[in-house]
């Protein structure tokens, strides 16, 4: 999975990040959860920007920025054209390196949807992934993004002080 910077100081960018805004009301393309493309316009019109930075045989991986902080999102299980993908996953890496593997694995039991690993480089990412279908509608991807969201806030909190975060986690 590719991991990618975070603009800025990560841990305190994450947890003070404003909400992506709602998209404005404006004629509305068709929404397919499973096209790279459909989430590249919904983030658009959140004022994030999302490009793809590379394609695979099944995968499509973007890089997505917004005012406060950048993350990748990958398409997973996707067809030959890179459409009708099965999963997207949001990733985002810190350069902080605070935890342990031991404190990681305790931020992984306070949360089933968020998971923190530390990769071969030392630094610690996060990733919150779903399955898409073409039932799926923006009400659906923008829950997701907010799932997302909650992540990156629990995540940046945690590497803020990793003892204190565990200590106060159900």
């Amino acid at each position: 999975m590719v991991t990618h910077r975070f603009l800025a100081a990560t841990a305190v960018l994450l947890a003070a990040a404003a909400p992506i805004a709602a998209p404005a009301q404006t004629a509305e393309k068709k929404f397919d959860a499973r096209d790279p493309a459909s989430l590249i316009d919904f983030l658009a019109a959140t004022d994030a920007k999302a490009e793809v930075v590379r394609k695979s045989e099944d995968e499509v991986h973007l890089s997505v920025s917004t005012s406060g902080l950048a993350f990748g999102a990958q398409f997973a299980g996707c067809e030959a054209n890179g459409k009708a993908c099965k999963a997207l996953a949001f990733t985002a890496a810190s350069e902080k390196r605070s935890a342990t593997l031991a404190q990681v694995n305790g931020f992984n039991q306070t949360s089933m949807l968020c998971r923190a690993y530390q990769d071969k480089a030392g630094k610690m990412n996060v990733v919150y992934a779903t399955l898409v279908g073409a039932s799926d509608t923006r009400e659906d991807m923008r829950m997701h993004i907010g799932a997302w969201q909650t992540c990156l806030g629990a995540f940046g909190q945690f590497l803020q002080d990793p003892t204190g975060y565990l200590a106060a986690a159900p």
